[in-house]
């Protein structure tokens, strides 16, 4: 072993945790000294310790320690000389040993444990790269734009909930930026135009965007762009790529402008490097500009940033109806998307993929949080070029202060989270202690950000009554899925967020209290439904539902109580449907006879893309950003993401429900997805009444999506996900629709074994 290089790793049975740093080994007796604070949810009887040599290609076990959790369990440190063995567990040659130190730190020791959030001095979430920043403002968006027309009134103290449009909003803070314009994005594209309502014009509105950009760089302003590298958007390919994110296109059209466009490249080894790029992405999806001073009089400017789901980019702009048909003539006739089907256009007609996201407005402090993720990416990819150096900064801004009051009952404290690593932001530090004390965490050659994953952990654990989620995927916890058809190791979603909402019921109905968990998704994850990877993930989706379904199940059991997990744990999806108007846009062409595309178009329906990433709980509470509830999104060492916490301390669920803006913004979704306010019923999600309205709306809802005629436009978007769940937890398809409805493909996907597992 002297001579060579060598790690070690933290296995929870089946589940690495944790990873060291790589040391050279220059005598028998090699040091790493590093420390590790890791969240656990796994149901094992050792914590095992693996140490294993580097090679130039993968790694040789070296063998294996074991603590037994019955050591540790207690919550005394156990520290001590542990034998490594080999895989027939006997000790290996030289008799080795390692030292470890460990803890347990039981989750009922956390005082924040099922109290909420017990005080506004509660200062967020602990041990993570940035503090929770006080005396902000936040606005909320459902969408990227909002008609005229969607009226939601709340009965609630206070201000009443005024719905916000994302894309107007953005549109006047890139047109009044004076000195800095910084995009990040999955996707931008350069021909959609952000303001696009007759009823609410705007001057100069009809610009697109990438002349708006443009124009703003002539005037001198700094419009720095980081676009997601879509490697596969090369000519071997096709140009625009397999995700169609327009990242080259985007480049050619900045060339040679005062717009400054960069593709991020994490500078990884060739192999890695090439996995990484090909399967991973950029994903955050921020903007940041220089905005009035709020206090006026001043020529200082204050920071303003944007951050969520909503790339500015094609088949993004919607609204609460999410039409299907009748607004291929207007607004998306030159943005027809519609990625579900080969060969769709809008020559074709629709039906269009409709769009539902959330994003907000971050004002304060925590905007310049913002600002230094960008910076630091920036500064990874590029250098300083082009950015704006600190001390302009200073000349030009207000410096951060809070832009609302202690005492204003409408402040926001905030904090921000990211999944990122080393190879995509400069000033991480390098020695694993001291990342350790910033909230990092050390992998084999790596420094990483997980902590979007640590603020959904952290809140799931405070949560007090109830939790409505809204994602784009939802699969993870592997760990502990069923294997009796796979190899649960090799599938890696390891994150927590699953198994800690279904241990949140499950402790919840042990003492006896309600606790609810709603779950909006899409019917489908973008793309072919019957091609391999949407099978796959469905299959892993169903494996994750599977699991937490049987959680709740056992211990309904073990109490006696005749009641179907879904009134504790209960899954959506969105859909539309029209009939046909008088005026409608004609397409020229048809999709092929027999198609999917032919039978939803005769159908006159289609799901309602789920793209949001939000995480509501107990009303007091919401995370929103860029990362959806997968493995990619919450590892850190993956897709790279961004995405914030917040609450308003006068709006807190202490001793009555919270009334603030998050509970205005859950009611006005609830508005946007089910048409109707039921208030006394959902003013209390946690109650069995309302999660028994719901159920009851949605599936009557999922039978005038699915039946064979159309008499009326669908009145309602919330559809029950097209499942069974038996009293056992055990999961089927609703009898009659074994496939997706107008598709071929099976609701409860296939098992892949030939789609790389990382990509969970």
């Amino acid at each position: 072993i002297v001579g060579s290089n060598m790690y070690a790793t933290v296995d929870l049975d089946k589940a690495r945790v944790s990873r060291t740093t790589m040391i050279e080994c220059r005598h028998s007796s090699a040091q790493w000294n590093e420390f590790f604070r890791i969240y656990c949810a796994h149901n094992i009887s050792f914590v095992v310790f693996t140490i294993k040599e580097d090679d130039p290609i993968g790694a040789t076990l070296i063998g294996r320690a074991y603590v037994p959790v019955k050591d540790i369990a207690q919550g005394f440190i156990v520290e001590r000389w542990v034998p490594i063995l080999d895989e027939d567990h006997n000790p290996i040659a030289g008799n080795l040993k390692i030292y470890v130190k460990l803890q347990f730190l039981g989750v009922i020791r956390d005082s924040n444990w099922s109290q909420g959030i017990k005080s506004p001095q509660f200062k967020g979430v602990p041990h993570v790269f940035f503090n929770q920043r006080e005396g902000c403002k936040v606005t909320l968006y459902q969408d990227a734009h909002v008609a005229n027309d969607f009226n939601v009134w709340i009965p609630s103290p206070g201000k009443n909930y005024e719905p916000h449009r994302c894309w107007e909003d953005i549109f006047d803070a890139i047109t009044n930026a004076k000195h800095l314009i910084y995009i990040t994005g999955w996707s931008v594209y350069t021909e959609i135009t952000l303001v696009r309502d007759q009823k609410r014009p705007k001057e100069g509105g009809g610009v697109k965007l990438g002349e708006l950009l443009k124009r703003k760089a002539d005037d001198g302003v700094a419009v720095l762009l980081l676009v997601w590298d879509d490697r596969t958007s090369i000519e071997e390919f096709k140009k625009d790529g397999l995700m169609a994110t327009h990242d080259q296109e985007t480049a050619d059209y900045f060339r040679n402008t005062n717009v400054r466009c960069f593709n991020p490249d994490d500078g990884r080894s060739i192999i890695q490097g090439f996995q990484i790029a090909t399967m991973f992405t950029h994903h955050q999806k921020t903007l940041v500009v220089d905005y009035e001073n709020l206090e006026g009089g001043s020529q200082r400017r204050r920071i303003v940033s944007f951050l969520g789901g909503i790339d500015l980019c094609d088949g993004r702009y919607d609204t609460q109806d999410h039409p299907l048909f009748k607004t291929l003539n207007t607004v998306h006739h030159d943005d027809f998307h519609q990625p579900n089907f080969s060969g769709s256009s809008i020559k074709k007609g629709g039906p269009r993929e409709p769009w539902h996201d959330i994003h907000c407005k971050l004002e304060g402090p925590v905007a310049w949080d913002v600002l230094y993720n960008f910076e630091q990416r920036w500064q990874k990819q590029v250098g300083n070029k082009f950015l704006i150096p600190i001390d302009r900064l200073r000349e030009i801004t207000v410096q951060p202060t809070p832009v609302m009051a202690s005492d204003d009952t409408e402040t926001w404290n905030v904090q921000i989270f990211r999944s990122i690593d080393g190879g995509a932001v400069v000033d991480f530090p390098e020695k694993p202690n001291e990342a350790a004390e910033v909230g990092l965490v050390t992998g084999k050659d790596n420094v990483i950000d997980r902590s979007i994953q640590d603020a959904y952990i952290n809140a799931i654990r405070r949560a007090k009554n109830f939790i409505y989620i809204e994602n784009q995927y939802f699969l993870g916890s592997s760990f502990d899925w069923r294997s009796n058809d796979i190899k649960v190791e090799d599938i890696g979603a390891l994150h927590l967020i699953p198994k800690e909402l279904s241990l949140k019921i499950v402790s919840k109905i042990a003492v006896g209290e309600r606790f609810t968990v709603y779950v909006v998704i899409p019917m489908w994850p973008e793309g072919i439904p019957e091609s391999g990877s949407v099978q796959a993930i469905l299959d892993w989706q169903k494996r994750t539902m599977e699991m937490m379904y049987s959680d709740v199940a056992q211990v309904l059991k073990q109490k006696g109580l005749d009641t179907n997990p879904r009134e504790y744990l209960t899954f959506f999806c969105l859909g539309n449907r029209e009939t046909k108007k008088i005026g409608e846009y004609q397409p020229p062409e048809t999709p092929e006879p027999g198609s999917d595309y032919s039978r939803a178009q005769q159908a006159r329906r289609f799901m309602i893309y789920v793209h949001a990433k939000m995480m509501i709980v107990d009303d007091e509470y919401i995370i929103i950003g860029s990362a959806n509830i997968n493995q990619r999104s919450m590892d850190g060492a993956r897709d790279s993401e961004i995405a914030m916490g917040a609450f308003q301390p006068h709006h807190l669920a202490t001793n009555q429900p919270a009334m603030g803006q998050i509970y205005k913004f859950r009611m006005g979704l609830w508005k946007e997805h089910l048409g109707v306010h039921e208030d006394s019923i959902f003013q209390h999600p946690e109650s069995v009444s309302c999660v028994q309205r719901l159920n009851q709306l949605a599936d009557i809802n999922w039978k005038m999506y699915s039946s064979d005629t159309l008499d009326q436009d669908l009145p309602r978007h919330l559809l029950c996900y097209p499942i069974e769940v038996a009293k056992n937890g055990a999961i089927t398809t609703l009898q009659g629709f074994k496939n997706l409805p107008d598709t071929k493909a099976p609701v409860l996907g296939n098992k892949s074994d030939y789609l790389p597992p990382f990509l969970t």
